[in-house]
């Protein structure tokens, strides 16, 4: 059986639970026993979790061989291949390749920056707030807004259009560590509002999210 280390809220861990909860609801049946790492413990840094990442961070995933993956988005694409029949990615290349790179874009243009503006201003870990880190994120997030806006603007339910993927994963998870910082970004933007209202009503985020 293979094994998931994470914790809730935290933004990299939530992406992976939410894809897992969205393919259990397509009928999807993994073999994977969750643990959860207290952060607020520090149990993140202790050698028994270094052993598994020695970068301390989640989440990891624990092959049955003994090995382990250590990137949210790498788990991701080897439970893709590993559970292919109803999986999240088109098999269409182009289709494929538009879908990955939105969300890339969501990650390293929004959700990244969005959890350092979190620690900056309110840090759910306690960090010293940083003023100067947080107004150069905030001169920069609203680009990242305007992006998935322009992706809304036509009314879609989902980032991808009907069906879900893994950026709505990835986008969701972001904003939920926003929320458990007490910190909102998207009030101004109507279509971002609307899809993370529309998103949290799924049963995978229902079974996922805690704030």
């Amino acid at each position: 059986m293979m094994k998931l280390y994470g914790v809730p809220a935290a933004p990299n861990p939530t992406k992976v639970f939410l894809y897992l909860a969205e393919r259990e609801a397509l009928g999807a049946q993994m073999d994977i026993e969750h643990i959860r790492v207290n952060t607020l413990k520090g149990e993140q840094n202790q050698p028994e979790h270094l052993a598994r990442n020695r970068f301390g961070a989640l989440p990891t995933l624990e092959l049955a061989d003994g090995s382990f993956i250590i990137e949210s988005l790498a788990i991701i694409y080897f439970l893709e291949d590993l559970y292919p029949e109803g999986c999240l990615q088109a098999s269409d290349p182009v289709a494929r390749g538009l879908a990955r790179d939105m969300e890339r874009n969501v990650e390293l243009r929004f959700a990244n920056n969005l959890s350092r503006y979190v620690h900056a201003v309110n840090s759910p870990l306690g960090l010293p707030k940083d003023p100067k880190v947080a107004a150069e994120i905030e001169a920069a997030m609203p680009r990242a807004l305007g992006y998935l806006e322009d992706i809304l603007r036509d009314g879609r339910p989902l980032l991808g259009g009907d069906t879900v993927s893994i950026a709505d994963c990835t986008l969701q998870s972001a904003l939920q560590f926003a929320r458990f910082g007490k910190v909102d970004v998207i009030a101004d933007y109507p279509g971002v509002c609307t899809w993370d209202e529309r998103y949290r009503q799924r049963p995978a985020a229902r079974a996922v999210l805690k704030f």
